[in-house]
């Protein structure tokens, strides 16, 4: 996924389907028409380049403050019972080109949960670099105007906050303990994907696919795309289940959040979605 090394004590999550250097699928473009205007798609993608933009205008210092205090970051849960307040080594003055010969950094979080239970949904709209940003946001893109038209636009921003709420705890109960701050908004986007994958399994999906040296223009059924990206997160989820501290992607967080959206998304179709949205099979041909 993408390295995220260069803000340190931080892991990100991302949508590429890139588990190694030497596969990597990016898909560019479905046949499956979307019934209406993404409006509330088009709307998050906005919030997370204005924040991004923001955020990214900020001293290195303040970036790294801005993602302990509103990413997520699993031990403050504990902190909901304990009443502690934690306190929070930042960046090593070895990691931080900005920081040579300076002295650590702390950072004292305290038992607020409002401040906790909120960064729940503003972990979803950090991001760690344009790279992370773009690859998420496209993804967004893809396959949101397709859910957002089959559950109506109130029902979508439902679905991705709980998509996103599902995979951020996902996380937190594989790392309960960590203190590394999770940000990014492919838990959520993950949710879109499983939705996306239950709904539309045969919409073709145009694929560049980069295998070694070789690379192709492939039309592949949604499904295959979908769950073959899902198949790699789990791989590396359990393949770094217990090198959390090391690793710069949640993978568990895009295993959860797919998971949620693949479940959510026929409860929320029969109860949710608008009589008029024409039936999967119709929209995949």
């Amino acid at each position: 996924g993408t390295d995220l090394r260069v803000r340190p004590r931080k892991i990100g999550t991302d949508s590429e389907v890139r588990p190694t250097r030497e596969v990597m699928l990016i898909p560019y473009h479905d046949d499956a028409p979307a019934p209406r205007i993404p409006v509330v798609t088009l709307g998050i993608i906005v919030m997370n380049v204005v924040v991004f933009l923001w955020t990214a205008s900020l001293p290195p210092l303040q970036q790294e403050t801005l993602d302990y205090q509103w990413g997520f970051i699993p031990a403050r849960i504990q902190q909901l019972q304990s009443q502690r307040r934690l306190v929070l080594m930042m960046g090593q003055p070895a990691d931080l080109p900005w920081a040579w010969g300076a002295a650590p950094r702390f950072l004292i979080l305290q038992p607020k949960p409002d401040e906790i239970l909120l960064t729940l949904a503003t972990c979803l709209f950090l991001h760690g670099s344009w790279m992370h940003l773009l690859g998420n946001m496209w993804f967004l893109w893809l396959f949101g105007d397709n859910v957002e038209g089959r559950l109506g636009h109130t029902a979508f921003l439902l679905f991705y906050l709980l998509g996103g709420l599902a995979a951020t705890l996902t996380h937190w109960l594989i790392f309960p303990q960590s203190q590394l701050p999770v940000v990014g908004a492919s838990g959520a986007i993950a949710a879109v994907l499983g939705a996306y994958a239950v709904t539309w399994p045969w919409a073709r999906v145009s694929t560049l696919v980069f295998l070694v040296v070789f690379i192709s223009f492939v039309q592949l059924p949604a499904l295959f795309v979908l769950g073959a990206w899902f198949v790699l997160q789990l791989i590396a989820g359990v393949a770094t289940i217990h090198k959390e501290a090391v690793q710069s992607v949640a993978w568990w967080a895009h295993i959860g959040g797919f998971a949620a959206g693949a479940l959510l998304m026929p409860l929320l179709t029969d109860f949710l979605a608008p009589a008029e949205i024409l039936a999967p099979e119709e929209n995949a041909d």
